[in-house]
């Protein structure tokens, strides 16, 4: 094209999307790298028996029905999986709600606070689930000792079916800094003059923070619930290094791990297919229930974010 010659129309549309796919070239080839291709992967294996040392074999949907139908320890760990999403994810919010409110309205000591409610949060998981089965061991641990002295019996916590996916949650409560933060920041961005006009109306506590406060709060509590099913659903190695403390087995080199501990009472989906994939090889069942789970989180996050039925309104 001569100099001076204005582009045909054609010729622009053609530089403005080569422009656009350049600037969305990063999160293209990220989301290709890290995303497309794995799970691509993943559906590909799950029609094939592969061991990880020979080349992979067409066997059909006998993966899908053996996981489904024929894996025993499925159905567990399905059901530990959503518990823990839904019991463990509610109080989660609600908790890290009820934080954020004490820190925001506290007088006096309220750096004190947010830095002891924040703490626990910056200790890595390892670490802080080891201390917190430290702080639950019966018999010898601090919090037993403490109930002992009021009189109250304490239960098995980890090393008692029932109680040990109850103590998971605590631990998950233990350390609740980072929804803190989030909804410390959500309810101060909250307008005063609604609160104030609120009170001229005689509203009371309850009332204030149903039609002031939640209807705020809500697009922030939608995230926290999304991005906490989503983690939940890959809980693993809290649930792993409690159970293994709990059982009194040491770890060391060649030593393999069997997850679940007391009787599958922790096991969870993430679990199971560390367990198929890495230590029996199985990588088509591992990757069938990697589908299952890919599937279940995408479905409760299309729930939870459709306006009609999930936690957003017409007006967010």
């Amino acid at each position: 094209m001569a100099p001076g010659t204005t582009p045909s129309p054609r010729r622009r549309r053609t530089r403005e999307r080569l422009r656009t796919l350049g600037f969305l070239s990063p999160w293209l080839v990220g989301f290709t790298v890290f995303f497309g291709y794995p799970l691509v992967a993943t559906v590909y294996f799950s029609f094939m028996h592969y061991n990880q040392i020979q080349a992979p074999t067409f066997v059909g949907l006998r993966n899908w029905k053996y996981v489904l139908q024929q894996m025993p320890l499925f159905g567990p760990a399905l059901w530990n999986t959503l518990w823990l999403v839904v019991v463990m994810v509610a109080l989660r919010v609600a908790f890290g709600i009820g934080i954020g409110l004490l820190v925001t309205k506290v007088k006096t000591g309220a750096g004190f606070f947010r830095t002891a409610f924040y703490l626990p949060y910056l200790a890595p998981p390892v670490a802080a689930t080891v201390a917190f089965v430290f702080l639950l061991n019966p018999g010898t641990g601090p919090v037993d000792e403490a109930l002992s002295a009021v009189g109250i019996d304490a239960p098995n916590w980890f090393n008692d079916p029932d109680w040990a996916k109850p103590s998971l949650v605590l631990l998950s409560l233990w350390g609740i800094g980072d929804l803190m933060v989030i909804f410390m920041a959500a309810l101060l961005d909250v307008p005063r003059e609604q609160y104030e006009a609120a009170e001229l109306d005689g509203a009371g506590a309850l009332a204030r923070f149903r039609y002031v406060t939640w209807p705020s709060i809500t697009p922030i509590v939608m995230f926290a619930v999304v991005t906490g099913v989503v983690q939940t659903m890959q809980y693993y190695t809290q649930a792993l290094v409690a159970g293994k403390l709990a059982s009194g087995v040491s770890i060391g080199p060649g030593t393999v791990i069997q997850p679940g501990y007391p009787d599958h009472s922790t096991l969870t989906v993430p679990q199971l297919v560390y367990s198929l994939g890495f230590q029996n090889f199985n990588t088509g069942a591992a990757c069938v229930l990697s589908l299952v789970l890919f599937a279940l989180a995408m479905a409760v996050t299309s729930l939870l974010m459709r306006r009609s039925t999930g936690l957003l309104t017409a007006e967010d």
